[in-house]
């Protein structure tokens, strides 16, 4: 499937897997018990308060977890050299009484798009970025988690650039790390493309890692991989020191296996960037998204059903009905909506990521340093290592980009404009304030399907619901629902600008009440 059609679908691409009456196999991969399986940041925590563990073995607990299990996955591609003595020092302060927040001396992993300057790369997958010189500071995000304790255990693998480098990628694969794969059925595609951060968490690799979306980027692997993701609205989340794709999308977002572990992460990232504009908005964010944690959250809410995600797959229908059910027996109103403009700004979108991916890599590489200056720079470095960085696929994206003017360029403009007004004012927040409601309810994704790289990911009734919430700049939360054939199935529920609160108290009720999240049994194939 073309990227703009996975544009216009709204979320990353993929053949829905209909599977019928087959039987999945006896045969899985056997991994030791794991005594951090499903813990959660709080309970890790209480394990450091009392003494259980300090911070250095909740690292090394989790590297031999990596060293053990990621070869089947394949979903880091680097270890921070650092890890431990940064958990070291995070048990000295606490030693000393001070512990910086709820996140000191828990591991995190980052997408390997976001910037830190240490003995780590950055390098968005590609090959062309591996010798580049380190970032000259970490990533802001990097920064807030630094000072909240936070210990950066590694990098995840990524779809190279993002995904945004051809028209027939697969997803979950770059140059640097090679392919990511679903750990729930090791076949299947961990979707991207933060598919690396998707994967590993499920996989109870670390506690926590971080995503960027630009669209369905952060949603996508993590419903697939069975986890919670939270997109956040566009100017919470600095976006300084993250490699980008366009400027009025980009955002990064936390990706946990809870509700409460998200909410805590995103408190953390949340902050007023000097070297981020668009910051300026994150006065209107939290620093605490913890107090909305409501089992009753559900309860009054109004929440809209787009029911034109349904129709694609009948057994992903019947999922979403149980679903609905819940959410009324949990106290919500509902309500079923149309988006007239749904089909209509996917085009307008893919000419601002075109121009903006062109602009705002050129501007980053030239303050990153080193031999890649520019787009130009990269499209001949893949052109001359073809063998290692296009053997399955190309760089029909950045070709597109490479064509492409100023952003003073008429057809910018306008597109920007299109798209903007097609799913704000007369999009989402048309919508909502019609028939008043809190929030909007839709089938995050269908099966995964299968990693293919002859074809790459290809789209036949595949069922993603990320591109409304992603254009516009607004907030969207997946959250696990249930399992088809073996396969995690998420739901999504997004709403206004800086409507985190209202979306994680719903989101939270609904986890509460479902309990759906399970631990993946790495089944190596599906019959």
């Amino acid at each position: 499937m073309k990227r703009r059609d996975f544009i216009e679908l709204g979320a990353l691409a993929g053949t829905a897997i209909l599977f019928g009456n087959a039987k999945n196999t006896v045969a899985q991969t056997s991994f030791k018990s794991f005594d951090l399986e499903e813990v959660t940041v709080t309970q890790l925590q209480e394990m450091m308060k009392t003494g259980k563990m300090t911070s250095k073995d909740i690292v090394q607990k989790y590297l031999d977890r990596i060293k053990e299990v990621d070869p089947k996955i394949n979903s880091v591609v680097e270890i921070n050299p650092d890890a431990v003595t940064i958990a070291e020092q995070m048990d000295k302060e606490r030693k000393s009484n001070k512990v910086r927040s709820p996140l000191h001396g828990i591991p995190v992993l980052l997408k390997d798009n976001i910037d830190t300057a240490d003995k780590m790369r950055t390098t968005a997958g590609s090959l062309a970025l591996m010798d580049a010189p380190a970032p000259k500071a970490d990533a802001f995000l990097v920064q807030q988690l630094r000072k909240a304790g936070a210990v950066i255990l590694g990098k995840t693998n990524l779809s190279e650039w993002a995904n945004f480098r051809s028209d027939n990628s697969s997803s979950g694969w770059s140059g640097r790390g090679g392919q990511t794969h679903n750990p729930y059925i090791l076949d299947r595609s961990p979707c991207g493309s933060s598919s690396g951060s998707g994967a590993a968490i499920a996989a109870n690799l670390a506690a926590i890692a971080i995503g960027t979306e630009t669209d369905g980027s952060i949603v996508c692997p993590s419903s697939i991989n069975g986890i919670v993701g939270i997109k956040p609205t566009l100017g919470l989340v600095s976006r300084s020191g993250v490699i980008p794709i366009a400027h009025s999308q980009d955002t990064a977002g936390p990706m946990c296996r809870t509700v409460t572990d998200a909410a805590i992460v995103l408190g953390i990232l949340v902050g007023a960037d000097k070297t981020d504009p668009v910051t300026s908005q994150a006065v209107k964010g939290e620093k605490d998204y913890t107090k909305f944690l409501l089992k009753d959250g559900l309860k009054g809410a109004k929440i809209g059903v787009m029911r034109q995600f349904f129709g694609r797959n009948a057994r992903l229908d019947v999922l979403m009905e149980t679903q609905l059910k819940v959410l009324k027996d949990n106290g919500a109103t509902l309500v079923d909506v149309n988006f007239p403009t749904l089909s209509k700004f996917g085009d307008a979108e893919y000419e601002v990521l075109l121009y903006e991916f062109k602009e705002d890599l050129n501007k980053y590489l030239a303050n990153r340093g080193g031999k890649m200056k520019n787009l130009k720079d990269l499209i001949d470095f893949n052109n001359q290592n073809a063998d290692k960085e296009m053997p399955y696929f190309g760089q029909e994206i950045f070709l597109k980009a490479q064509e492409k003017a100023n952003l003073d360029d008429r057809a910018y403009r306008l597109a920007l404009l299109q798209s903007k007004v097609l799913t704000q004012e007369q999009g989402i927040d048309a919508v909502m304030d019609k028939d008043k409601l809190d929030a909007i309810f839709a089938p995050s994704n269908s099966p995964s399907w299968m990693v293919d790289l002859v074809s790459g990911d290809c789209g036949s009734g595949y069922v993603g619901s990320s591109s409304l919430a992603a254009v516009s700049g607004y907030p969207n939360i997946t959250v696990p629902a249930g399992f088809l054939s073996e396969l995690p199935i998420g739901v999504s529920f997004f709403g206004r600008a800086f409507s985190e609160p209202t979306l994680i108290k719903i989101a939270y009720a609904f986890e509460q009440a479902t309990k759906a999240r399970k631990t993946p049994k790495f089944l190596p194939t599906y019959k």
